[in-house]
């Protein structure tokens, strides 16, 4: 009976940790629980060390020694699994290639409501030679300031920006676009009744999205994202956020950018395309070699974080270099700053 149970647990752990190691096998990836743990790959390396160190050291007591040493070898397979995702995804090239009248440089960041304070951002912004900042958490009060500072700079900024209340900061995303990519406007109109202005063009549901459109001559649609968090209470918003920013990539010229709260895990069944990580888009990250470099928490070390800020493009964009910002001067905000090159190819 003993053996019978130790045999039916050590299954059981397994059957675990294959799902917490490769969850698109079952279709898992956007469960609850499954889609929190799959999120932290490198903390679930050290996790799983430190539970064989456990059971290895179980497993000299004779009567626990194969149970044990089983239960051992599952967790040492279960983290070699996990960093060799992490190893294929990329951890971390900050490489950049030359600079070219093609090119454009995307930041973004998920302020904490402003957190960091419009200098700082500014600062960021102009080391960075930003074309496109992308700025979730962040008020138009703020944005305008940035804007204000850059231009002092000596890199102008348009600022947009869309928010669903002015109580919580949380709840307005603002972006900023150099006039050399030419002008824009927003689909979303905050000054409209949101219910009425959602159903008519559609928007991330419970914090807001920003979507630009052209008004003239051959520049990307650019979307700064914000999706929220998959937290109990939110799994079905957070799935159908994932699920509409999908859809605002189904054009041939679209830039994308901001807080998705997800990884490229989550987005798993959501390409359209060979290759696409979203709708169209493909990951910047996984082109790069920076797909398992954590933008959040900032709090702790960058490969025990979670990728969830990303910038993607369609595949006329090719991604020629990306950095996630590990700065301890930045530290205000929750979020890891990123910046990517991309360069137009068609």
């Amino acid at each position: 009976m003993l053996r019978l149970l130790g045999a039916l647990i050590t299954i059981a752990i397994a059957l675990a940790c294959l799902v917490a190691t490769w969850p698109q096998l079952f279709g898992a990836q956007n469960l609850w629980i499954v889609a929190q743990i799959v999120a932290l790959r490198g903390a679930l390396v050290v996790g799983c060390l430190a539970a064989a160190v456990v059971f290895a050291l179980l497993s000299l007591a004779r009567p626990l020694r194969a149970f044990a040493a089983t239960i051992a070898i599952v967790f040492v397979v279960t983290a070699v699994g996990n960093a060799a995702v992490m190893g294929a995804r990329g951890l971390g090239d900050t490489a950049f290639e030359d600079w070219t009248d093609d090119s454009v440089k995307v930041l973004s960041w998920n302020t904490l409501g402003d957190a960091p304070g419009a200098e700082t951002i500014a600062r960021v912004a102009l080391e960075s030679g930003a074309d496109i900042v992308s700025l979730p958490e962040t008020t138009k009060e703020t944005g305008v300031e940035v804007a204000l500072l850059m231009k002092e700079g000596g890199n102008p900024m348009w600022v947009h920006t869309v928010w669903f209340d002015k109580i919580a900061k949380a709840r307005s995303t603002t972006i900023l676009v150099s006039p050399r990519l030419g002008d824009y406007e927003s689909v979303y109109d905050s000054n409209r009744d949101r219910a009425e202005e959602a159903a008519r063009v559609g928007n991330t549901s419970v914090l807001p999205t920003v979507v630009l459109k052209p008004t003239g001559g051959s520049g990307p649609t650019i979307v700064a994202v914000h999706a929220v968090a998959p937290v109990p209470g939110q799994m079905d918003n957070w799935r159908s956020d994932l699920e509409w920013l999908a859809t605002q990539c189904t054009e041939d010229n679209v830039i994308m950018a901001g807080d998705f709260n997800a990884t490229i895990d989550h987005m798993a069944d959501l390409g359209t395309e060979t290759g696409a990580t979203l709708g169209r888009c493909i990951d910047a990250g996984a082109r790069t070699g920076n797909a398992a470099v954590g933008t959040w928490s900032s709090a702790v070390p960058p490969l025990l974080g979670t990728p969830i800020d990303h910038v993607m493009s369609t595949s006329n964009w090719s991604a020629t270099g990306m950095r996630v910002i590990d700065d301890d001067s930045l530290d205000a905000s929750d979020h890891r700053p990123i910046l990517v090159q991309l360069r137009r190819t068609d």
